[in-house]
């Protein structure tokens, strides 16, 4: 029987892999605590009472042996889904995933896939100590064959791990930590998967193009109330799949506002952001009314606590670019 609950993020992800565990008995769920202790952050919790030791496996505190693992076990017909506890702790897995899980159907001609996903809660906002709020996305958008998905709500948590699961593919799944209890929304479980590859509107605009992704999403959506208020409309997108970038839809909003501002919370040096200022200079430059711009975290490790706040966007700064960007055009 179909269920619809009010969720939060954390309990949708928890939902899509009970419905990928009870749909697809070649889909196991492995990672340090996942099992008896249900995730540290609760995302896999009664996934083991349910379906068994055999299917959600508790591992060693070795995350390259867990992505290891889980390759092998993807060439074998099964579909894991590996958590990493925290993106911090995830850069000795980028050897097995551009070693072995994005090229492994390149290296067999075909014959073999990996279809996988690297679960990681990943970003700032939650107080938490070093290498506990890493934003790595970048690093990983630029291996080629590999997914990077980053869901910024419930329902599209829910429908983008089950698609993620279900692709023949390696995904890496960044989930935004400060948003697990941020919002909640009515989830359907039902089994159905959102389209990867695709950037979602947010809110439909005519004066400028905000693009965002993951955390990110609630600062921008507030900034664009803000910006409503002063006589600017906003037209908000959520990336969604940063790889493959699926570009048609940014630029077709810049073509129409003729401004854009990219904000994330990561490292502003090399950050995906730049990508996207890219694809619109190559695609949408004639449209542009004035430079495009990014609000992003700073070129350092992301602070402890106390300064978190610091770091990260925040709406006012979105909201002060915004018109800055206004006023040049």
């Amino acid at each position: 029987m179909t269920k619809m609950a009010e969720t939060d993020l954390l309990g949708a992800v928890n939902l899509a892999l009970g419905r990928a565990l009870q749909d697809d008995e070649t889909t196991i769920v492995l990672g340090e605590d996942v099992g008896v202790n249900g995730g540290v952050f609760r995302a896999t919790d009664g996934l083991q009472e349910k379906f068994g030791s055999a299917r959600v496996l508790d591992t060693p505190l070795a995350e390259c042996a867990i992505a290891g693992i889980a390759v092998g076990a993807a060439t074998q017909g099964f579909r894991p889904v590996a958590e990493i506890q925290f993106a911090g702790f995830i850069y000795p897995v980028i050897d097995q995933v551009l070693n072995h899980a994005s090229r492994l159907r390149t290296r067999t001609r075909g014959r073999l896939s990996c279809p996988m996903v690297l679960r990681a809660p990943y970003g700032g906002g939650v107080h938490a100590p070093e290498h506990h709020s890493e934003s790595p996305e970048a690093l990983f958008a630029h291996i080629p064959g590999l997914r990077v998905v980053i869901p910024s709500s419930p329902q599209r948590a829910y429908g983008l791990l089950l698609a993620a699961i279900r692709n023949p593919d390696p995904v890496v799944f960044l989930e935004p930590k400060r948003l697990y209890h941020a919002l909640r929304e009515d989830v359907t479980d039902d089994g159905k998967e959102l389209p990867l590859d695709q950037p979602v509107y947010l809110r439909q605009g005519r004066d400028i193009t905000l693009v965002t992704w993951g955390a990110s999403t609630l600062e921008v959506l507030r900034a664009a109330e803000q910006l409503e208020a002063e006589g600017i409309s906003t037209e908000v997108i959520d990336v969604a799949t940063l790889s493959p970038l699926n570009d048609e839809p940014i630029c077709a909003s810049v073509e129409k506002t003729g401004r854009c501002i990219v904000v994330h919370e990561a490292a502003r040096t090399g950050g995906f952001g730049a990508e996207i200022v890219a694809r619109i200079a190559d695609r949408s430059l004639t449209s542009l009314l004035a430079p495009v711009r990014r609000v992003t975290g700073y070129d350092t490790v992301i602070p402890l606590p106390r300064l978190e706040v610091k770091y990260m966007p925040g709406t006012r700064q979105i909201v002060d670019t915004a018109q800055e960007v206004m006023a040049l055009s």
